[in-house]
């Protein structure tokens, strides 16, 4: 799965002019997290986040009276708290690269280009949605989760065991292991019950680590 297949399209963007307030009330009223800054020619020039404009408001133990905070944001703008040059990621790129490019950054978006221009947004909870959904957390089925040797051919022996059990695999995801050359599986599965299964598969992994019906 690519990041277009994901990102918001066409999203609400905001010039390095915008007042704070504007800024803020934009993001209230649409419920949004981060705001692309753009110039006046719809270049991608930086991206101001919610916390951003938190961090920028006066503390509540400032000496300042009400008018004189409302005066200083009034004249404060995005320019002077947005992020610059914004990190981006391809239309094209695997959903994965995104996810792994806001881990490494510690941030919760990403403007998505196509040849230089913002096309879309890209947010953790995009990445959480595809992650449940990968995984069949939608889904009330049986989850199974297993400890195997971390060879090839490895999951397709796997599968071959629980469709001759009669199960259907809606989901698979493999996870590293702090065991050496081991690795853990988890299945969510559906057509077979656990009372079928787990005797059966006890003789073909190296552990089974976890089984629940999970909504």
């Amino acid at each position: 799965m690519l990041v277009k297949d994901r990102m918001t399209s066409n999203p609400l963007r905001i010039t390095p002019d915008t007042s704070f307030p504007e800024a803020f009330q934009i993001i209230r009223e649409k419920r949004i997290r981060h705001l692309p800054v753009v110039d006046e020619e719809e270049k991608l020039i930086g991206i101001v986040a919610q916390t951003d404009l938190l961090h920028a408001s006066p503390s509540k133990a400032t000496t300042l009276n009400v008018f004189e905070i409302n005066y200083l944001l009034a004249n404060l703008h995005v320019r002077e708290v947005m992020s610059s040059p914004p990190i981006t990621v391809s239309e094209d790129a695997p959903l994965e690269e995104a996810a792994r490019v806001m881990v490494e950054k510690k941030i919760g978006c990403l403007p998505v280009m196509r040849e230089g221009a913002l096309v879309g947004m890209i947010t953790e909870t995009d990445i959480f949605e595809t992650f449940v959904e990968v995984l069949g957390g939608r889904d009330a089925s049986l989850r199974v989760t297993v400890l195997v040797p971390d060879v090839r051919g490895e999951l397709a022996r796997l599968a071959g065991v629980i469709a001759r059990l009669g199960g259907n695999i809606c989901s698979v995801a493999r996870f590293e292991s702090e065991e050496p050359k081991q690795c853990y599986i988890t299945f969510r599965l559906e057509g077979v019950d656990e009372e079928t299964l787990v005797p059966v598969l006890k003789a073909e992994v190296t552990k089974i680590i976890h089984v629940c019906c999970a909504a």
